[in-house]
Formats: C-alpha cells, structure tokens, sequence
C-alpha cells in the first residue's frame, strides 16, 4: 500500500516566515455599548500586555514562561473576563477555569471552578511542576492553591461593576431552560513561538453571567479551548464554548496543518469558516507556529487581539 506524501507549508500564509511572536485576544462575541464605551482602553491593554510579552521574547525568554507572564496580565486587568473582571454565575459567584500547555512536550496544566485564587495561571504554573497531574477543579485546586501559597483574593476582588450590569440584566428574565440553550462566551488567551522554536498557548476565562452552576466551559479543556504542539501550532479559542468543545477546535487546527501541510492561516479560516460553517454561535481562534507565523480568525462581530513577531510590527484590532 503506497503511503501518502503530506506536503510541506508553503509559508503562503497571511503573515510572512519570522522566528519568534505572539498574539493575543480578549475575546470573540457580540458588540456591546460598554466595549464601544471602553474602546481606547481595550486598545491601550492589548497593546501594553502585547509589548511587555514580545519583551520577554527578545531576551529569550522561554515560550511558556511567556505565556504565563501574559495570561497572568489578562487575569489582572478587570476590562477582560479573566481573574479580577470575571463573569457572575447564575448565584453571583465567580468560578474560573484556565488551561495552559507547551508544545516541546505535550506538556499541560488546567484548572476548573477555581475560587479566589487571584491568578489562575499561577496554579497551573505549580500544576505543571507535578507529573502525575493535569487538570485539578473546584475544592481541591483551591487547596492546592493554598498549599502552594498562591495568592488568594476575596471574593469582592473579583466583581467588577460592569459584571455586576450583566449579571443583573439577566438574572431575573432567563429560565432554567435560556440558561440551558443560550450562547456562552468570555475569555482572554495567548499563543507564543520563542526562539528556540517552541510554542506554547494559555487560555483563562471567568465563563459568562448567569451561566448554571456547575457549568464548565471550553477555556480549560485541553483541545477544545487551547492546544500547543511544536509539530505543528499553538491555538487558544474564544467564543461560544460549547460550540468549542463540540469542534475540539484547537487540536482540529493542529490537524489541519499535520495532515494537509496547510500553512497556519489557512488553517484558522479552514476551521472557522470552512469546518464550522454551519456552526450557530461565536467562534474565534488565535493560533502560531513554530516559525513564529500568526493565524487569526473569527466569525463574529468584534474579537479583542493584538499581534506581532519579529519582523512585524504590532498589530491591535478590536472590530474586523
């Protein structure tokens, strides 16, 4: 049986060949008066987390030590639905679910239904010290957290006035059965390509208002939310999360490109518009490889990102 040649990329991709990058993004959904509001403010985040991460890639700075320091960023600022600007569920409380993972190895953290911890990312950084374990949730990585000395925050920390609008708006006119079908969206994610050619993605997320109790998402779900291989890419996913999960999205990214030999834009269009085409909810990934070239796609009306890797300069976009 004659075995089937998979092409090499091409490198025709949106950006041209690097050697090192990273993007980021706030989150895909629906426009809102609150973003048009805080339009320059997103703009300036994106923009200073972005500089700060490319930073640490120029003196060398390892991909997934990036990453961390990035998504920790996100989780700090209240303007995105990470840590401090998390969503309320459905009880007004804050639950958080996070996922990191590096693509020399395989290598992989990931939290769910975290309480107060103040970073999410900084559990995971522990997680992934201990071989044995990947993905901890609820009352045990709370106690890990507190073994660990990771910091903790009290629960008003995490309530934001914005979140608190949303959560209200909607408490008293969703059924069971809305909260059951409606659309689930909020998350913040990075994805880096070091020079050394490692790649890495994190995703954090608080989840959405008035979501059910109990409800995980796709942010900490390695594949579906986040995914890095050196093989092929790192993807981190925003949206609608059960439409993620559905998908496995970002391991189908990495699919893509490990048996077509697609170049890494063309397989974040192929997914998004192509695959899921007929998907009924918000869909948005940010992806690079190894050579520090960066895919971007997303089918809805705004998707917070920045980008810029060495030879490009930076690039921050709210809207299409």
């Amino acid at each position: 049986m004659k075995t089937k040649t998979v092409k090499k990329p091409t490198g025709k991709d949106k950006l041209s060949r690097s050697t090192f990058g990273l993007a980021i993004h706030g989150g895909a959904s629906r426009d809102s008066e609150f973003i048009r509001q805080n339009l320059k403010s997103y703009e300036k985040s994106l923009e200073q987390i972005a500089k700060k991460g490319y930073a640490m890639l120029s003196k060398k700075a390892p991909a997934l030590d990036v990453v961390f320091e990035t998504l920790k960023m996100l989780e700090d600022d209240p303007l995105f639905n990470s840590g401090r600007g998390s969503a309320l569920n459905e009880q007004g409380r804050v639950h958080m679910d996070a996922a990191v993972m590096e693509g020399r190895d395989l290598k992989a953290g990931a939290v769910a239904q975290l309480e107060l911890v103040k970073n999410p990312s900084e559990l995971i950084r522990e997680i992934l010290k201990d071989a044995t374990h990947i993905f901890l949730g609820g009352a045990g990585a709370l106690e890990l957290a507190r073994a660990k000395n990771i910091t903790l925050m009290p629960e008003s920390y995490f309530i934001t006035t914005n979140q608190v609008n949303n959560f209200l708006e909607k408490k008293n006119i969703e059924s069971l059965q809305d909260k059951l079908r409606k659309k689930m969206s909020g998350t913040t994610g990075v994805v880096v390509a070091d020079q050394k050619g490692d790649v890495a993605a994190g995703t954090s997320t608080g989840g959405t208002e008035n979501s059910l109790f109990g409800r995980i998402g796709d942010s900490c779900v390695l594949g579906a939310g986040c995914y890095a291989n050196n093989q092929t890419c790192a993807v981190a996913a925003t949206g609608d999360g059960e439409y993620i999960l559905q998908g496995v999205v970002a391991h189908a990214i990495s699919s893509y490109i490990e048996y077509t030999g697609a170049g890494i834009q063309e397989a974040c269009t192929h997914v998004v518009h192509t695959k899921n085409k007929n998907t009924q909810g918000d869909l948005g990934v940010i992806a690079i490889d190894p050579q520090g070239r960066i895919g971007l796609a997303f089918n809805t009306e705004r998707m917070h990102r920045a980008w810029i890797s060495k030879g490009h300069p930076l690039q921050v976009k709210i809207y299409k």
